[in-house]
C-alpha cells in the first residue's frame, strides 16, 4: 500500500499570523502603495500623488508603531513576526524613500549611487538588528536601545520631499540645485540620504522608547 505524500494546507501559513502580524502585513502594504504613487507621479506629473506616496509613507509607520505595541500587549512574537516587520520596513522606509526622492528629480548617476547605498544601509541595519535583538535584550525579552538610527527615521526625508513638492522644489527646482562632477549630475540634496544611511549602520546607541 502506497501512502500519499503530505500535501500543504492551503492558507496553513495565514493561520500562523498572530494579530501583530496582519498589521506588519498592513505596513508593507502602504510601503507598496508608495512606490506606485511615486510612479504615477513620474508617469504623470501631478504633484498630488507626491502627497499620496507620503502619506501612505507615515500609515506605514503607524502599522509600523503599532504592531509592535499589539506583540507586547498579547504577549505573542514569532521569529516569523520579526521576519515580517524586517521585510516591510525594506519596503516602507528604505526602497519607498528612495524612489520618491528618485521620482522627485535625485536621478542622477552619483545621486542613484547615493539612493542605492541609503536601501543598502537599511537593508544592513534590520539585518544586524535581527541577529543581535536577543543579546540585547534584557531578562523581559525587551530591547533597551537601538544600535545605530531605525530605519523608519526615513520618513523625516519623505516629509521633507513631500513638503518641497508643496513649494514646487521638484525636478530641475531642487533645493540646492545640481552639480556636474566628472559629466554626471549630483544633487546635493540627495546627500541627506547618504547622512542617514550611514546613521544608520553607525554604533550609535538610541534609546528605545
Amino acid at each position: 500500500m502506497t501512502t500519499r505524500p503530505n500535501r500543504p494546507k492551503p492558507f496553513a501559513m495565514i493561520r500562523e499570523f498572530h494579530l501583530a502580524d496582519w498589521f506588519t502585513l498592513g505596513n508593507a502594504v502602504c510601503g507598496t502603495g508608495a512606490l506606485f504613487a511615486a510612479m504615477s507621479y513620474m508617469q504623470t506629473g501631478d504633484v498630488v500623488h507626491i502627497y499620496f506616496a507620503a502619506a501612505l509613507v507615515v500609515a506605514a509607520l503607524i502599522f509600523d508603531i503599532l504592531d509592535g505595541r499589539i506583540a507586547r500587549w498579547r504577549h505573542k512574537s514569532s521569529p516569523l513576526g520579526r521576519e515580517l516587520d524586517s521585510l516591510a520596513d525594506v519596503i516602507s522606509f528604505g526602497v519607498a524613500p528612495a524612489v520618491i526622492a528618485y521620482g522627485c528629480g535625485m536621478q542622477g548617476l552619483y545621486d542613484r549611487i547615493v539612493l542605492v547605498f541609503f536601501v543598502a544601509c537599511g537593508v544592513s541595519r534590520l539585518a544586524r538588528f535581527n541577529v543581535t535583538a536577543e543579546a540585547m535584550a534584557d531578562e523581559d525579552g525587551k530591547v533597551k536601545y537601538f544600535e545605530g538610527t531605525p530605519i523608519p527615521t526615513s520618513v523625516v526625508l519623505v516629509a521633507l520631499l513631500a513638503y518641497a513638492a508643496s513649494q514646487g522644489a521638484v525636478g530641475a527646482n531642487l533645493w540646492a540645485g545640481s552639480t556636474e562632477i566628472a559629466g554626471y549630475t549630483l544633487h546635493p540634496l540627495v546627500l541627506l540620504f547618504a547622512l542617514s544611511g550611514s546613521l544608520m549602520i553607525s554604533r550609535i546607541r538610541i534609546p528605545k522608547l
